[in-house]
């Protein structure tokens, strides 16, 4: 009978997603679907447009406060950021491997 060679361990696991990245997509996913352009939310969050495209692109780690007036000027609430962003991160996450031994039937 021959071994069972166990595979899952030559696999690199894809990293987790970085909050910024998922905060980025998010905020550019609501601005796109309100159908608002970067500068009109820039100017009503009271940050330059350049940063706000920064944090889209998940390049800026943004400051609570500059997380409340990107998400004010979107018209998003707070917790329904956060939950969204928090299911995005979970289906995102990769799977463990089973653990122990790994019986295969031919």
């Amino acid at each position: 009978m021959a071994d069972v060679v166990d595979l899952q361990h030559k696999r690199k696991p894809a990293p987790e997603p970085l909050w910024r990245e998922e905060l980025g997509r998010t905020l550019r996913a609501a601005r796109e679907d309100r159908g608002d352009r970067l500068v009109d939310i820039a100017e009503r969050a009271g940050v330059s447009p350049q940063y706000l495209s920064e944090v889209e692109r998940g390049r800026k780690e943004p400051s609570s406060e500059m997380i409340a007036a990107i998400t004010g000027a979107l018209g998003i609430e707070l917790p329904d950021l956060l939950i969204t962003i928090a299911g995005d991160v979970r289906s995102a996450a990769p799977i463990a491997p089973p653990a122990g031994p790994v019986l295969m039937a031919a």
